[in-house]
This record gives structure tokens, sequence and C-alpha cells, in this order.
């Protein structure tokens, strides 16, 4: 059980330095064979997302919905205690409908990007750097909040009640 919190945390500072060097580019872009989209697996941020006209969906599906505001709240609160760690496809309908929802929570409570690692996965749910097989990610896309370097809870898909943000509240909010 050591061994692995010890390597999360390791994998937790190397995609922090990964993700921080802007100059340079720590995804791969490919195109997925069965919808024809573009595809970015890797350290991804935000911005590579809503910039690319690719990605129209994402400012698209911002539009739409408001954060629930008990998650707002708790986000608020934690906003220094916690960091999430993202897993998204691109190509993935439930990505592109789930990512925007997160943001919107992230926006409305003001929670600081750099406490946000997004990761790009394949088709096959893998990354670069084996990523996926450190955090144990076998759907896209998955939420994890993270405390002190451990795991506290995750979010998988649409979650048990289909309302991610809701469900990552209440994680943020049982916070210690």
């Amino acid at each position: 059980m050591r061994k692995i919190a010890v390597t999360v945390l390791i994998m937790l500072g190397l995609i922090t330095v990964l993700s921080t060097n802007a100059q340079v580019r720590n995804y791969e872009v490919s195109t997925d064979a069965e919808n024809n989209t573009k595809v970015l697996k890797g350290i991804i941020s935000r911005n590579d997302i809503q910039n690319d006209t690719a990605f129209k969906w994402f400012n698209d599906n911002m539009k739409y919905g408001q954060a629930d505001a008990a998650a707002v709240a708790a986000f608020k609160k934690h906003a220094q205690d916690i960091q999430l760690v993202v897993f998204g496809g691109t190509w993935c309908e439930d990505s592109q409908n789930l990512l925007p929802v997160f943001y919107r929570l992230v926006d409305k409570s003001g929670f600081p990007d750099s406490s946000i690692t997004l990761i790009g996965l394949d088709r096959r749910k893998t990354t670069l750097y084996n990523l996926h097989k450190v955090f144990n990610v076998t759907k896209a896309p998955t939420f994890i909040v993270m405390h002190q370097g451990k795991e506290i809870g995750r979010v998988e898909e649409y979650g048990k009640l289909g309302q991610v943000d809701k469900e990552l509240g209440e994680i943020v909010a049982a916070t210690q």
C-alpha cells in the first residue's frame, strides 16, 4: 500500500512538471478510426480543447446547465486542499458531455487550474506515460479527487446519480 502511495505521489509530481512546461507538448494527436474524430492522448489542457475548432462540442456544451450549488460551495471551501486528475477522451461522447459539466463547476467555484491535471485517453483508454495504469482508469471520463497525494474518491462516466458535479461535490465536501 505504501509503495502505491509513493508511486502516485511521484506520478503527480511528474504530471505537475510536465503540465506546467508550456514549451513542450505532452500529448500525441491522431484520428479515431471509428468516428474519424481528432484524438489528444497524453497530458492536455482545457485550452487545447477549448481553442481547437475540432472540439466545437466543448464550447457548445459549456453554454448549457448550471453547476450544483452545494458542489460549488464544497469546491470553494476545499480549493487549497485537493487536486483533481481528470481522464477524458476527445473521441468519447460521454467526455464531450461531461467535461463541460466539470468545467462549469470549476469556473463557478473559482477552483484553480493549477490543481487540475487533464489527461487525454485514446479509444483503448490508454495514455502516454501509462498514467491510465497508475490510476487504474478503465472508463472515460474518470474524475479523480486527490487529497494529500491520495485518492479520496472518483466518478466514472456519469457516476451513480447521473450528476457528475453533485457527486464530485459530495466527495470534496467529505474532505477532512
